[in-house]
């Protein structure tokens, strides 16, 4: 290859680089996600209990929805994603926070009472809803959400066991669809970006 071909070669690979990073940077993030992740399968209606009664995801079409599975006697991961949920809708002024429903889906029922649920919950934010079921309506909707979670004996603990489970927090749209599967550890910084986008 000559000298000239060479160059024109590099500034080709310069001009190609370069329109990638801009389609990217202009292509909002949530419409990547839905194309990269298939999110336009994933997701829908389900029915719960809380303390309070018998919630239903359709219950707050209107409203956002950030939605996580977990368990109360989670050690680190679940403390971590309830807290940046709560801290992106203190971010919030009051009249978009208003706009915002969390949800804390239990996938340990045996141990995560109604009441016990409740209390937990509302540590992070007094507005955040525990809710569980039995473990047919648990694994209906952690299969539909494309989520995961395991039991792990404990040996000679007083647990007994733990629950391996996936860490995202999903966001839902008013209309009940599921816009994005917030990765673990995502900025806070990012979460507020991202529900001021569809607020």
């Amino acid at each position: 290859m000559s000298t000239s071909n060479k160059f024109l070669y590099i500034i080709a690979l310069v001009v190609l680089f370069s329109a990638g990073l801009l389609l990217a940077k202009y292509t909002p993030w949530t419409q990547q996600s839905a194309v990269n992740k298939g999110y336009t399968n994933l997701g829908g209606d389900f029915v719960l209990e809380s303390l309070e009664g018998q919630v239903k995801l359709e219950d707050y079409r209107g409203k956002l929805v950030l939605m996580y599975f977990g368990f109360t006697s989670c050690p680190d991961v679940c403390p971590t994603a309830l807290s940046f949920i709560a801290a992106s809708m203190r971010a919030l002024p009051k009249d978009l926070e208003a706009q915002i429903q969390p949800l804390f889906i239990s996938v340990d029922p045996k141990r995560d009472t109604l009441d016990n649920l409740a209390k937990y919950s509302a540590y992070f934010n007094p507005r955040m809803l525990g809710i569980t079921g039995s473990t047919e309506q648990i694994d209906q909707v952690v299969k539909s959400y494309g989520s995961y979670y395991t039991f792990i004996p404990l040996e000679g603990s007083a647990l007994g066991y733990t629950v391996d489970h996936t860490s995202r927090i999903y966001l839902i749209g008013q209309e009940g669809q599921l816009i994005s599967a917030i990765a673990h550890g995502t900025p806070v910084d990012e979460i507020i970006a991202l529900l001021k986008s569809h607020l």
